[in-house]
């Protein structure tokens, strides 16, 4: 079984930061791209970010230059550094990882998701 947990959600005013972060855990060969993704209320959900086993990188236009995303590969986890928040980027934040599974297969996994609020 494995699981994604975000956390570091939470209420910010704007021009404010946060950081965000997802541990995958369980039984699983190894982890291939991670991302982030969004969803604002009632909107469809959108991409973020995204980050390499290598560590490069590709954003989203809302958030280039606002927003880092990083991963540690020895702790399975992920990392988005939100700066200068805007209220247009208060959404529920989600992790997505593409995970090689033990049988070779790779399955894509979400989280539950964390809120995050930018109060103007």
């Amino acid at each position: 079984q494995v699981q994604l947990v975000e956390s570091g959600g939470g209420l910010v005013q704007a021009g404010g930061s946060l950081r965000l972060s997802c541990t995958a855990s369980g039984s699983f060969s190894r982890i291939k791209t991670m991302s982030w993704y969004r969803q604002p209320p009632g909107k469809q959900r959108e991409f973020v970010a995204a980050v390499a086993t290598s560590g490069s990188s590709n954003y989203g236009d809302a958030v280039k230059g606002r927003f880092t995303i990083s991963r540690d590969n020895a702790k399975n986890t992920m990392y988005l550094e939100m700066n200068s928040l805007e209220p247009e980027d208060t959404a529920v934040y989600y992790c997505n990882a593409e995970i090689v599974l033990v049988s070779r297969r790779t399955t894509a996994y979400w989280g539950q998701g964390t809120q995050v609020t930018v109060a103007s």
